[in-house]
């Protein structure tokens, strides 16, 4: 799979998050993400902007889906997203909804394992309930109450192999990632690679990160286009 790059727009201002996300696109990114703060803030409406905005370019509904499956689902895919984001936690028959409403209404579903006792496990049942595509996420809070407490921050790097062993989806890493760390994260077998909070965005404020936010982003999508096809799943074994 040819890799991609996707930025997460984790602001909770649809004027800042459609300025990013332009000058994300002139930089190189494939993907958009409505983060789950401009999802909060803005909902249906941003992602609309979104879709006004960039027809035809992928846009990543982050809903975080636990119950509501299919109208959720669908309420994100007519306002103009092609994929969403359902949590491995969910009842079975959550993800067998928003897997339903992603077929009935053309969007791709991606699976995320956050805060699952047994990561592995989670993603091999994501992947028998249909999705399309895996979150291996270490979450926001999860690092910095254990960083807080003094002990190792931990990293989606941890059990990225296995996860990616695991399943014959292709698998995006999330949460607490340096640059370099999310540029490599092909290297894994996870050619889905996010650019989010505290990497474009101040993961304490959720406004745009100071800097030449652009620059950076166009080196990290030459380097991520550059890994070529990444093999995914039993191409792996």
């Amino acid at each position: 799979m040819r890799p991609i790059v996707q930025i997460s727009l984790d602001l909770t201002d649809i004027t800042e998050a459609l300025e990013t996300a332009t000058m994300a696109r002139r930089a190189g990114v494939d993907w958009l993400e409505a983060g789950t703060p401009l999802i909060l803030a803005e909902g249906l409406h941003g992602v609309r902007a979104l879709r006004q905005r960039f027809p035809g370019v992928p846009i990543v509904a982050d809903l975080k889906t636990m119950d509501g499956g299919y109208l959720e689902a669908e309420m994100m895919a007519k306002a103009g997203a092609t994929h969403v984001v359902v949590m491995s936690r969910a009842h079975p028959e959550t993800l067998a909804c928003v897997v339903k409403a992603g077929r009935d209404f053309g969007a791709k579903v991606m699976g995320d394992n956050l805060g699952e006792p047994d990561m592995v496990a989670a993603v091999r049942r994501l992947e028998d309930a249909g999705c399309d595509f895996v979150i291996h996420h270490i979450g926001y809070d999860e690092r910095r109450g254990i960083a807080a407490a003094g002990r190792r921050m931990p990293s989606p790097l941890d059990q990225l192999r296995e996860v990616v062993a695991a399943v014959n989806l292709p698998v995006q890493a999330v949460g607490g990632l340096t640059l370099e760390q999310a540029v490599r994260t092909p290297e894994y077998g996870a050619p889905l690679v996010v650019i989010g909070a505290p990497l474009a965005v101040d993961a304490d404020s959720f406004r745009t990160a100071d800097g030449n936010l652009e620059g950076s982003l166009r080196i990290i999508c030459e380097r991520v286009h550059a890994y070529g096809d990444v093999p995914v799943g039993k191409a792996l074994r």
